[in-house]
């Protein structure tokens, strides 16, 4: 028998070639890596905000500067206007310094009819002896103005009662903080020309109801034990709730200026379902009135 030193050298090699071949055959084959899949995290969708169809003091206000806007530069808008027909409850802050003095009480403020030099503007007034606090407002008659005869809707409309919003430069529904001066030093103190206001329309043949034809809307506080009423510290509110109506030309608000270098008066047309006198410090609702 030859020894294994006796073998060539080439089946020395071959034989090593096979034993390492049969141990590689022993093993599991080796699982080729795998590239991680990057983690994709799914952004969490944001709550949808819906858009509030009533409008309030501050969005009705854009919607004025805006016609305001628009007629200033001629500005013709096409299409269906999407303010007519939409809901609005809106607040008119009055009261906010001290009562008128009883002595200046309008016979609208004391009595409740005919027309008052504040028409359309919502009044605070001491009664008689001051034992009273009376809280007014009085619809303005615009049927005949030429804002609404010039918009050709005479024959459709046989009362237009309005209301004036104050203080048009303010978007909050509470009274202003009061200033005893004119920061600037100058001024007279006199209150702006009113230059936006909500037209109460009524359809020629249509129900009586909810017209006030020269009538107050009046409430009238009292003060307890044989006092004094004591006045709101934020003074009140008028609330003026319903749905715009349109002109004849299809739009809700109509705009009128007498010249470039005045700020258009804006007026939209509007059928009231409710009027209300609040507390503007609590919010209570003092008193209130609804057509029928």
């Amino acid at each position: 028998m030859k020894s294994i030193r006796d073998l060539p050298v080439a089946r020395l090699a071959m034989a090593s070639v096979m034993a390492v071949g049969l141990a590689q055959c022993d093993r599991e084959p080796r699982e080729q890596p795998v590239d991680a899949e990057p983690i994709v995290e799914t952004p969490v969708p944001e709550p949808e905000i819906a858009t509030p169809t009533t409008l309030d003091r501050s969005a009705f206000l854009g919607a004025i500067s805006r016609a305001g806007s628009a007629y200033a530069i001629g500005t013709t808008v096409s299409g269906p206007d999407p303010l007519v027909g939409r809901t609005f409850a809106i607040r008119l802050p009055f009261g906010c310094g001290r009562p008128k003095p009883a002595a200046l009480a309008t016979p609208a403020d004391a009595e409740g009819t005919a027309r008052s030099p504040d028409a359309g503007v919502p009044t605070l007034a001491w009664g008689p002896e001051n034992e009273t606090l009376r809280l007014s407002l009085t619809p303005d008659d615009w049927s005949d103005t030429a804002l609404i005869t010039s918009s050709g809707a005479g024959d459709r409309w046989e009362a237009v009662e309005g209301f004036w919003l104050s203080r048009p430069w303010l978007g909050s529904e509470t009274c202003p903080q009061r200033i005893d001066r004119d920061p600037l030093g100058g001024g007279t103190g006199q209150a702006d020309p009113q230059t936006v206001g909500l037209a109460s329309v009524h359809e020629t043949n249509s129900s009586r109801l909810g017209r006030r034809d020269g009538q107050a809307y009046r409430f009238t506080l009292r003060g307890e034990d044989d006092r004094a009423p004591v006045p709101a510290p934020m003074g009140y509110r008028v609330v003026l709730e319903g749905r715009f109506a349109s002109f004849p030309d299809g739009r809700a608000i109509r705009c009128r200026a007498a010249s470039i270098d005045q700020r258009p008066v804006c007026i939209a047309a509007v059928q009231l379902d409710r009027v209300a006198f609040e507390d503007g410090s609590s919010g209570t609702v003092l008193s209130e009135w609804r057509p029928g």
